[in-house]
């Protein structure tokens, strides 16, 4: 057994949905997260996690779209828990060149121009010039594609998160 999931496990409902909010962003997904508990173990607190995300609507994945910075900067456009921007922080490597952090800022402008949203990538272990290419190359897509897209990049956000949480970071 986690002694992280033990604890949450046994928490307060309102306690326990605060705790798990920052791995995801969405309340609703935090909300039913709880409604589920107890876990008995953490894969299946993963696959649970999964489940719930694959079958929120649009504005609640949007809300956890919401709780990100954008590549690139540090603090979220909206509503984001200290937890979530620490590990939004530590995810993110950010460079120190002003050409690249440009490049970046313009990007982010044109993606959300075109989608209304900020750029959602899982950041872990990618540099900023390969978020760059990335974005560039998702501003192609068309809005149904590139929504599915953002969900799995905060699906895969959600999991190392949830990760982090469970080893005590």
């Amino acid at each position: 057994m986690n002694p992280v999931l033990d604890h949450w496990n046994a928490l307060p409902a309102d306690q326990a949905k605060a705790e798990i909010l920052p791995a995801n962003g969405s309340h609703e997904w935090a909300e039913q997260m709880v409604s589920h508990r107890p876990y008995p173990n953490e894969q299946t607190l993963f696959e649970v996690a999964d489940h719930i995300w694959y079958h929120l609507d649009a504005d609640a994945r949007q809300q956890a779209f919401d709780s990100h910075p954008r590549i690139g900067q540090r603090h979220a456009a909206k509503e984001a828990t200290e937890k979530s921007l620490a590990w939004s922080s530590q995810e993110q490597t950010l460079s120190d060149d002003e050409r690249l952090k440009q490049e970046l800022a313009e990007a982010n402008k044109q993606y959300e121009e075109k989608f209304d949203r900020i750029f959602i990538v899982c950041a872990t272990g990618k540099t900023q010039q390969q978020m760059l290419e990335i974005l560039r190359q998702r501003l192609n897509n068309d809005d149904e594609t590139e929504f599915a897209e953002a969900a799995e990049q905060q699906r895969q956000i959600t999991q190392l998160r949830l990760r982090k949480w469970l080893a005590g970071n």
